[in-house]
């Protein structure tokens, strides 16, 4: 499935040797609540309530009508097979488009295939030439400057061969990501979750890219480009709608892992970017020579939606790249960062004397050295305990030493005799073993989920209270309801770790 990374990037993890859940991108609503197991076919308390495109009432209007009519046109014209089991609906889907079960569908059927020439990408493109010719020029971190200059002409152009395909995505008013809230409203709702500080990351980087590699390449082809119409505003948008609703192939030999080489470009899939997510997904994506299927991946009951799955991503990260969250406590990948940094600073405020300070800035100059810690770093926490354990378990281990025990263990360059006296593994750091860990290390990693916690506005009480207040719950705005569920999942797995170093 792919799983985003740093940078903007994606790494696509394999599910099975064959077939890969590719994380689409998803509908602003995918979630079944979103993790509603089996898709049931209206949204519960359990799953995220559905969300109408602005103005359009909950039955389909006409002029929906109409897009999805031409979109299906197209994808028949362009030779995209559609099982006679399924159908695409706005009614019985947990957010807009989905994918809907008509009949019994086996284990193993195709629901769908795709051919490579109906997908849009870079090479796909009416400009597909010119942008192999100036590949150089158009190189960048993301990557995915070429596929957004290939959206930016397509979306525009009259003639696109892909007019109906957009159709279904009129102004993007169906984008609800935190980069289009205002500053005041992710601070306000989003302070403490990192959300809002990757939001002010991604804007200036795609302000950067836009004026400093888009731009120029715009004003250079004005035969094909107008920076009248090719703007920033619609270069976010198509930014944010990539994020959302693209798909990256693995490498054939993505299981090496030293192999350095980098991703495939994002592209866009048309009716595999209609599917919703959950996590207990039924349906996957497998990329063939010729073209790319969706295959049912257990049994699913008539009237149930199909469902695949954008990664194993918790909620502050739904949110920030596809602008959903999955609700309380449908969500079984929810985890977050606790920033390196905190952790020493939580030691910091442990020291009394200059000697100590100095000794506790040796400790941490030689975690960096060893590239267990960095600046930037972020230990990761889920439900049932720490997943970044060999890093985290490293430094409370090394913060919490004697001078002399450091200096031992500094002389080894961090490694420790195989004599030394056998104890019990501790190293995994999940939630059983945590309160085994040596009083100093619970003390130390107590502080800093205390210290963590002071960056909310807000208490677990406070959001539980919201939560379990149904008429409260009904009556905040999307945006509210998606930091609730942010915050609310990130406060449990703190208050859990501070439980557990009681």
């Amino acid at each position: 499935m792919r799983v985003p990374v740093e940078g903007g990037r994606w790494k696509v993890m394999p599910s099975d040797p064959e077939v890969f859940c590719v994380s689409e991108a998803g509908n602003e609503g995918s979630s079944a609540g979103p993790l509603a197991a089996g898709g049931a076919r209206m949204a519960s308390r359990a799953k995220r309530p559905k969300v109408e495109t602005a103005g359009a009432p909950a039955s389909e209007d006409q002029e929906t009508v109409n897009g999805l009519v031409q979109f299906l046109d197209w994808c028949e014209q362009s030779g995209l097979l559609l099982s006679s089991k399924v159908y695409v609906s706005r009614e019985g889907t947990v957010a807009d488009y989905g994918l809907v079960a008509k009949d019994e569908i086996e284990e193993g059927e195709l629901l769908f295939s795709v051919p490579r020439s109906a997908v849009l990408s870079q090479h796909t493109t009416t400009i597909s030439d010119l942008l192999k010719k100036e590949a150089a020029a158009l190189e960048s971190p993301s990557g995915w400057v070429p596929l957004l200059l290939s959206m930016m002409f397509e979306i525009t152009s009259s003639e696109s061969r892909w007019k109906s395909y957009f159709s279904l995505w009129p102004d993007f008013s169906s984008l609800h990501h935190p980069m289009f809230w205002s500053e005041e409203e992710r601070n306000r709702l989003l302070l403490g979750t990192g959300v809002a500080l990757a939001v002010e990351k991604d804007l200036i980087n795609i302000e950067e890219e836009y004026n400093s590699i888009v731009l120029p390449f715009i004003k250079s082809h004005p035969s094909t480009f107008d920076p009248q119409k090719h703007t920033l505003d619609l270069y976010k948008k198509l930014v944010a709608f990539i994020m959302a609703y693209s798909f990256q192939e693995p490498h054939e030999d993505e299981d090496d892992e030293d192999d350095d080489k980098a991703p495939n470009p994002p592209m866009m899939v048309p009716m595999a970017d209609i599917l919703n997510h959950v996590a207990n997904h039924n349906a996957c994506l497998e990329f063939a020579p010729e073209c790319l299927k969706m295959l049912s991946i257990r049994k699913i009951s008539k009237g149930e939606e199909i469902f695949n799955t954008y990664g194993q991503l918790a909620n502050w990260q739904l949110l920030h790249m596809y602008g959903f969250t999955e609700p309380y406590p449908s969500n079984t990948h929810e985890a977050m960062d606790i920033r390196m940094q905190t952790v020493y600073d939580a030691a910091l405020q442990a020291v009394h004397t200059e000697e100590e300070r100095k000794l506790l800035r040796e400790k941490w100059e030689f975690l960096t050295e060893l590239e267990i810690v960095g600046e930037e770093g972020d230990f990761v926490i889920g439900q049932s305990g720490v997943l970044t354990e060999e890093e985290l378990y490293s430094t409370l281990k090394v913060l919490s030493m004697t001078l002399e025990e450091f200096e031992e263990y500094k002389a080894n360059d961090g490694w420790e005799d195989d004599d030394e006296e056998q104890e019990e593994d501790l190293s995994s750091l999940d939630n059983a073993v945590i309160p085994k860990l040596k009083p100093a290390w619970k003390q130390l990693l107590r502080n800093t989920v205390t210290m963590r916690l002071k960056l909310y506005s807000s208490g677990l009480k406070e959001e539980e209270a919201a939560l379990a207040n149904e008429e409260t719950y009904r009556q905040l705005s999307k945006r509210e309801r998606d930091s609730l569920q942010v915050r609310y999942a990130q406060k449990l797995i703190l208050h859990r770790l501070l439980e557990l170093t009681a």
